[in-house]
């Protein structure tokens, strides 16, 4: 089998750790080229060093990209997004309640059709490529044929991606409920054929824990024990009237973490969306557990759901990542993230940098999703997942930028000014996966 050399040129930036929240980043946590090279070999990062280092090293049939005037980073993550939700973004503003009845619900449940599946899980793949995202943790329907649809859709583009058949069981449409214990056989079957196949990884998906009733959660628990590999999402502390709602259903559990806690659901791999009506104590409490957040900012703002307290996490050890949350936010693209990230950070007194912007889109994702031996930064044994920036992509970019001085300067203009337009290519396991036209 011929080995496969490609060597990218072009500016580069990544992060190695966390560069902290000042405009200066802390030392050793962020690498730049002006001229730089990724040297792929097979699918995956042989080397990333200055071009005129390495242009001598690979083999004479080596395959050459150009992409000087550019800027290459690591491919951006997402957390959490709903797939199936795709055909209802930007559907006139409800309370999250009203919303997940009046679209959401009906938009779900035409995933029962296979052919439905498969045509939006496509599209949705090429919103993501053309974004820049090479990798998500996605939430499919309640329907077992949406996700093998998903995952025959992310397997044929070779992309590393996390999804998971949402459980339900009760306060939902007939056509989306579950048989209790059924929804988990279901579930166990599609880890069986699917975790653990080429890039691709499972995580188990109650809704949220009004959908689901107490044996149904309590058989989730039961298949996490048993396979602690395995990841685990769902939503919490996103709306005032849903917590109302749960401590309704649930009166004997302490709070809304705790119905989750008392049924075996929060470990080290466990993300829960939103997070936003957390005290103290009860990210104290993730923390502990090694869970994380997916702060969803674009979503909680068109939602009206409220404000994530970011640095509230990071005080009491709780990790957080970035996420689109779409249907419910309103851009598939991480720099609307980042600029809603950073909107939200404005209101309480915590403005984000574009360091620590590309940071939690690319090595700080990763990380909370335990794939950082895998992806998110741009060095040798990681897979070859990488985004190409285009400044000059708009004139108003491309004008901003030619008045900057200082990396800093670039970094966040290019954050606050930037969409799918400016992602020239993107590259996933060594293949271009997307080209802008």
């Amino acid at each position: 089998m011929t080995t496969t050399h490609r060597l990218l040129r072009g500016a580069i930036f990544t992060c190695t750790d966390d560069p902290g929240e000042e405009n200066i980043p802390l030392p050793d946590t962020t690498r730049y080229w002006e001229d730089g090279a990724v040297w792929i070999v097979d699918g995956h990062i042989q080397a990333v060093d200055d071009y005129a280092a390495l242009v001598g090293q690979v083999p004479e049939h080596t395959e050459h990209i150009d992409y000087r005037g550019k800027l290459m980073m690591p491919g951006f993550i997402d957390s959490h997004v709903h797939y199936v939700q795709l055909d209802i973004m930007a559907s006139y503003g409800r309370e999250l309640l009203d919303w997940l009845n009046d679209y959401t619900f009906p938009a779900e449940c035409r995933f029962a059709e296979k052919a439905h599946a498969e045509a939006v899980a496509e599209r949705f793949l090429d919103e993501m490529l053309r974004a820049g995202t090479t990798t998500a943790q996605v939430f499919c329907s309640s329907h077992p044929v949406s996700v093998d649809s998903f995952f025959a859709a992310a397997q044929r583009r070779r992309l590393r991606m996390i999804a998971g058949k949402v459980l339900m069981d009760r306060h939902a449409p007939q056509g989306l409920i579950d048989d209790t214990l059924g929804g988990v056989r279901d579930s166990e079957r599609l880890i069986a054929d699917w975790h653990g196949r080429d890039r691709l990884s499972y995580t188990l998906t109650p809704r949220f824990a009004p959908t689901s009733s107490r044996a149904q959660l309590d058989a989730v628990g039961g298949v996490l024990r048993n396979a602690p590999d395995l990841y685990l999402q769902t939503h919490l502390s996103e709306n005032r009237g849903e917590i109302a709602w749960v401590a309704e259903l649930f009166p004997e559990s302490r709070d809304y973490l705790g119905v989750y806690e008392d049924h075996g659901l929060v470990g080290p791999r466990s993300t829960f969306a939103h997070g936003i009506h957390l005290d103290d104590a009860q990210r104290r409490r993730l923390a502990a557990e090694g869970a994380s957040i997916a702060f969803c900012p674009t979503s909680n703002l068109f939602l009206g759901s409220g404000l994530m307290d970011r640095l509230a996490c990071r005080d009491a050890g709780l990790a957080t990542s970035l996420a689109s949350d779409v249907g419910g936010g309103t851009s598939l693209s991480g720099f609307a993230t980042l600029q809603g990230a950073y909107n939200v950070g404005s209101l309480l007194g915590q403005p984000l940098t574009g360091w620590q912007g590309f940071y939690r889109l690319t090595l700080g994702n990763a990380r909370a999703l335990h794939l950082a031996d895998h992806i998110g930064s741009l060095e040798a044994g990681r897979e070859a997942d990488l985004v190409v920036l285009d400044p000059d992509a708009t004139p108003l970019l491309s004008r901003r930028l030619s008045q900057t001085e200082s990396l800093a300067e670039r970094l966040f203009a290019m954050m606050m000014l930037g969409d799918d337009r400016t992602v020239a290519a993107t590259w996933a396991n060594g293949e271009r996966v997307h080209q802008r036209a």
